[in-house]
Formats: structure tokens, sequence, C-alpha cells
């Protein structure tokens, strides 16, 4: 079985328009920084549809990622794999959204697959967040994020079903569309906590691509919102984020990131998707402004008052990458270097001429800070023709500090494992 391993690249930081790229310039440890001043005008390329041509993965494909570290296929054969998350036990609890169900995977200490996989609970909307509370080493229940609603079920540590009923906490969200994001909006809901526990963030993305659709409500949507654990006090935490499909709480500091696919339809390279810090009461543009005080050119002299108001995001990532979930890394297999910073999924472009995305990413931090560059972890997925076989969604940290990543192009699990000391 391949390794995964290869050489490690020379270390560069694609610029300006290299940084801007596609898939044939990805590979494990090229740095990308992309600013606002490397971007195009408006409508500078076509918009193009380019959805990707899934195909059954070649022989000999494999991902690939840093020397040292190990690729290995973790489970397959599942419905598309979604968001994952780590219990405090060291169980994998992961959401199969289109069947909607909850699956719970079990590994023995030193094992490199699962020993259990059992179905936790069914039944439910295409589910996609789950989060554990309250936070600590010992929840009472598991919070999942449906299409409308955030539901919760009794846990314990060690629960592979649900000891108890569904528990409807907000029955209210906006419900979105199609698995693909169209007939009706984005769909994804994700939830995280507070280190305190005292408060519950869900993100909601928007129904449109950029609020052109007359009668269409965005009420509550391009928000991420917050509410008490029992569902109440809800309030707009951050607004303007078109679709933070995934969120999470940096265990050091309890700021809540972001993990943000942008607006289409302005050409290849417009708007970059995002990575970022998320301010308190921050408006982040959408949809009248992007990346700071840019006008849409749709919405020209709309809304001008808002225009200094506008944040821009911390980590700028190629265009139509379509970002998902994000995580911490908080073990300490991986090396020092790798310690605090964030990885997250790129499910890969539509709206774009030459593809981007179809890998996982490493965000750099120091001192706590982003610095504005991102690094390709996790790439191979797609053909040297273009054509694609995998699609990461998901990523958590296992518990012996392997990074396990959801592929629901393929339908499996992989997992990451640091091996040269």
């Amino acid at each position: 079985m391949p390794a995964g391993e290869q050489p490690a690249p020379e270390s560069r930081v694609l610029r300006g328009q290299g940084a801007l790229g596609d898939w044939t310039t990805d590979s494990p440890g090229v740095r990308r920084r992309i600013t606002v001043a490397d971007l195009p005008a408006p409508y500078a390329t076509s918009s193009a549809q380019n959805r990707p041509h899934v195909v059954k993965r070649p022989d000999g494909a494999w991902p690939k990622a840093p020397a040292g570290f190990r690729v290995e296929e973790f489970l397959s054969g599942l419905e598309n794999p979604r968001l994952i998350r780590t219990a405090p036990n060291g169980d994998e609890l992961f959401a199969e959204s289109a069947p909607g169900r909850i699956r719970v995977l079990r590994l023995t200490d030193g094992a490199s697959k699962p020993d259990r996989s059992e179905v936790f609970a069914s039944g439910l909307s295409r589910p996609f967040g789950i989060a554990f509370y309250p936070p600590g080493p010992d929840p009472k229940f598991v919070y999942v994020g449906e299409n409308g609603s955030v539901v919760r079920f009794p846990y314990q540590n060690g629960d592979l079903k649900a000891r108890g009923s569904r528990e409807v906490i907000v029955p209210d969200l906006p419900s979105g569309g199609l698995l693909g994001g169209g007939g009706g909006g984005h769909w994804t809901r994700d939830i995280a906590f507070s280190l305190d526990g005292k408060k519950m963030f869900v993100s909601v993305g928007s129904r449109t691509n950029d609020h052109e659709n007359g009668g269409v409500s965005e009420e509550r949507r391009a928000d991420i919102l917050e509410y008490n654990p029992d569902g109440t006090g809800m309030r707009f935490y951050a607004t303007g984020i078109r679709n933070a499909v995934g969120i999470a709480v940096r265990p050091a500091t309890g700021e809540l990131w972001a993990s943000v696919n942008e607006r289409d339809g302005l050409g290849d390279d417009l708007v970059p998707d995002y990575i970022t810090r998320v301010r308190d009461g921050g408006f982040y543009g959408w949809p009248w402004f992007y990346l700071g005080p840019m006008p849409d050119p749709r919405h020209l002299r709309e809304h001008t008052e808002l225009k200094s108001k506008v944040l821009v995001p911390d980590v700028l990532l190629q265009s139509h990458s379509a970002s998902l979930e994000m995580v911490f890394y908080t073990a300490r297999q991986f090396p020092a270097a790798y310690s605090g910073d964030v990885f997250a999924a790129q499910h890969g472009s539509w709206n774009r001429n030459r593809r981007t995305g179809y890998k996982v990413i490493r965000v750099p931090l120091k001192d706590g800070i982003p610095t504005g560059d991102y690094e390709d972890f996790l790439t191979g997925f797609v053909t040297a023709e273009g054509a694609v076989w995998g699609r990461p969604v998901g990523v958590a940290v296992a518990r012996d500090g392997s990074l396990l990543v959801t592929d629901d192009g393929g339908d499996r699990i992989w997992r990451v494992s640091y091996t040269r000391n």
C-alpha cells in the first residue's frame, strides 16, 4: 500500500498571481500568501461552470503529505461522510449527511483502523455540526446541527448508541436546499461552545449567492448566531459572513474562528474564501462588500454607510476552494512546529476554469496570530488531467495525535500520522 510520503518541496512562498494558481501548483509544503492587492477587478475572467467530474480512485493514486508523514485509508464504504469530531474519550463521531445519521468509531490504542463502527443516531435532517456539552472531559450531551434545527442527545463517554431520544434545542433555524448548496441555499449548520460552556455558536450560511433574488429572505442567514445552551437568548455574534461552514473555538484563548465560503460569479480569482478570527459584533461585508471596503459590482451604491465597518479576514485562500471544517492541532505526535496551528479541508471549486481546493491546508500561527500564509498539507486528489477522485470535508485530531480527514468524493476517511522522529 502506498505510504503517501514524498520529499519535502523547496521552501518557498507563492505570492501575487502565482499564489492564486490551480491544482497543478499544489504540493505538500508549498506556501501561499494572498493579499487584497493581488486580486483582479471583478469580471477579469469569465464566471465558469466547471463542476468536478468525480471518478473512482485511479490505480496508484494516493493522497500526498509532507516527508515523514504516512497516509493510510482509515475506513471506506461510507455514505457521504462530512464533519468529524473527536469525543473526550477518543471515539470519533461523524455525520453521514445524505442518509441522515451520526456514526461513531472506536479505536484501540495503537491501532490504525477502527475496531467498532456503529450508528449513533439516525433519522436526522442532513446533520452536519457535532459538539459535546459541557466542554471538557465529561460531556452529558451530543449536540447536532441539522438543516433547520439544533438537537441534542443524552450522552456519556463511551456511548456507541444515543442513550435517549432527540431533543430539539433550536427549532427554527433557516433551512437550506440540496446537498450541493442549491435549491434553497446553504444547508450546513456547525456548532461550537465557548470554553466556559455558557454560550453556543451556530453558523448559518446564506440562501443566495449575493442576495440578488427579489423576495428571498436572508433573515438570520450569512451569520454566526449565539445562543444559551438551552436554545434561548439568541443574538447575532457576527454578520455578513456568507457561509461559515466550519467554526471552532481556539483552546488556548477561547477565540471563535471560522472557515468561510465566499461568493461566486465575479471571475476565477474573486472572491477568495478565508479563515479568520471572528470578532464579536463584526461585519464581514456580504453581500454588499468583500475583503474590507471592496464593493460588489452587483450592489454599487447600496448601503454605503457600511463600507467603513467591513473587517478584512486574517487568511485569504484561493478563490472558490470551498473551505469546510477546521480544527486546531492540540496533540503532540506531529513535529513541534505544527502545535496550535489550524488544519482545514478544502472541498474544491466549481466556479473556476482551473480547479482549486481538493486538499487539506495548514494555517500557521505565530504567538497565536495567523501569519497570513497557508500551506498545502494533504494533496493529490486531482489527476493530472483534472479529474477529481477525492473531496476533503472534515478534519479531526485523533486521540493518538494523527489527523483524520473525511472524503465525501471517495466515501472514506483518511488517517495521516507522523512516523519519522
